[in-house]
């Protein structure tokens, strides 16, 4: 295998590549990217076997690209991204002799690595499901990043650590939760396809913003995996397994006050509780007392003091309330919403509270309150 690639180009692949590859994988050539040298194109393949990345790029696509042998290999991601760094030159040469050791040069630089066959590398099976739809770049994003932080970290239940997709005639409903809140976004595409299937949030993370500025792109199911196409990238995920917890129940049928107010000052008055946390407390509680005449947000802590702070507000509607909650769960909920002015439902001081944006009836986000004893 011998050939030459701008510098840049390659640079370029190797990043998308590189999203895929875990530090701490158990297989050796899952460490690397392989290499896959055709005469009018390549090929950069990344994998953690939870996620796979295919990039390319095709001969004469306004970047130097010549092959002097087609050939495959695999290369040490970290090693390979440094070599590529730290090479100061505008064209690099690759060539692959003695079996499995790559000489990459560029001007006066020459490194020899030792990479792997890649017959050792994984088969991955890139053929695109047939139940596929288009979507967004920007629109795919925006889905994700409405709902990924309401995913759970714990392991005890794999399916809260991805993000659910559902379809039916009504339309695409997209949802996290890790049992102590929710995140939803409903999104009407014309799918003609019934599914339901949960992704990893943390593959759906990277494969979103590898495609942010895409305008079309391709996603694509199977009963085992999520596939996102666009014209020179590949990246496909397994689904998890299991049934994902019925979401409808969570919200309350019917709320008796209404807070609307915002944003931005509900934020500013959150951030400003984030250090009121005891020793042993995740995140700091805070208070919220509502009243047609104020609404005070408080916090205590043991070991720092106390915090008092009034904010402005638009509307209330209800008696007087007073309800604890994270927050850190609703200052990711506010910011989920991502709008100037949102509206607060509650159905009582230990019942889940829901908050929407005042413009956008198709998000939502509920949050469970927290009991306190001071």
């Amino acid at each position: 295998m011998y050939f030459k690639i701008s510098r840049n180009k390659l640079s370029e692949l190797i990043s998308v590549a590189s999203k895929a590859i875990s530090p701490n994988s158990p297989i050796a050539s899952l460490s690397g990217i392989k290499f896959d040298i055709y005469q009018d194109s390549i090929e950069l393949t990344g994998s953690d076997n939870d996620i796979s990345i295919k990039v390319s790029a095709k001969k004469g696509d306004d970047f130097t690209y010549e092959v002097k042998e087609t050939g495959s290999i695999v290369i040490n991601k970290n090693y390979i991204t440094e070599i590529i760094r730290k090479i100061d030159s505008d064209i690099v040469e690759i060539e692959v002799t003695d079996g499995n050791l790559a000489k990459i040069t560029g001007n006066a630089a020459m490194f020899e690595i030792n990479g792997y066959s890649a017959g050792e590398y994984p088969l991955i099976d890139f053929t695109e499901p047939e139940k596929k739809f288009n979507i967004e770049g920007k629109v795919l994003k925006k889905l994700v990043d409405q709902t990924y932080f309401a995913t759970s970290v714990q392991e005890a239940r794999p399916a809260l650590s991805g993000i659910n997709f559902s379809c039916d005639p009504s339309g695409l409903r997209v949802v996290a939760t890790d049992s102590y809140r929710l995140a939803k976004k409903k999104l009407e595409l014309g799918i003609p396809y019934d599914f339901n299937v949960t992704i990893l949030a943390k593959s759906l993370i990277d494969i979103s913003r590898t495609f942010a500025e895409q305008d079309k792109i391709s996603f694509a199911l199977s009963e085992q995996k999520a596939q996102f196409r666009s014209e020179n990238t590949v990246i496909q995920t397994r689904l998890i397994e299991g049934t994902y917890p019925d979401t409808s129940k969570f919200v309350p049928n019917s709320f008796d006050y209404e807070l609307i107010f915002s944003s931005k000052d509900l934020l500013k008055a959150l951030d400003s509780f984030a250090f009121m946390k005891n020793e042993n407390d995740q995140f700091a509680i805070v208070k919220l007392n509502l009243s047609s005449s104020e609404i005070i947000m408080s916090a205590k802590s043991q070991e720092i003091g106390s915090a008092v702070v009034k904010l402005p507000f638009d509307e209330y509607k209800g008696e007087s309330l007073e309800i604890s909650f994270s927050a850190k769960y609703m200052q990711e909920a506010v910011s989920g919403l991502g709008s100037e002015k949102i509206k607060i439902r509650f159905a009582g001081a230990m019942k889940p509270f829901v908050l929407t944006a005042i413009d956008d009836n198709t998000s939502l986000q509920l949050v469970l309150p927290v009991r306190t004893f001071n």
